[in-house]
């Protein structure tokens, strides 16, 4: 699957599973992109979930846990901390 392909179905994904990834505490919000692994840029392209702060899954719920792919689409948690509105 070339890179065109795999970031139209991602974004299809991500649109199937918005309102119940949105629904998660510590969840901001969510795009498509690339993955990014111990600050480096990988070529794999992902469904983002943007999270206050990263939390260790042994202390979640299973419910509220963000599961590693969603349906087939890799899944990469980035931490954002607070975000504010410039004013």
């Amino acid at each position: 699957m070339n890179q065109a392909e795999a970031t139209a179905r991602a974004l299809r994904v991500k649109d199937e599973h918005e309102s119940d990834l949105l629904a998660k505490p510590n969840v901001l919000g969510l795009g498509v992109g690339f993955r990014h692994r111990g600050g480096e840029r990988l070529d794999e392209i992902t469904i983002v979930v943007m999270v206050r702060r990263k939390v260790p899954s042994a202390q979640l719920a299973p419910a509220d846990r963000i599961p590693s792919e969603i349906d087939g689409v890799p899944v990469d948690v980035h931490e954002v901390g607070d975000l504010r509105a410039k004013g």
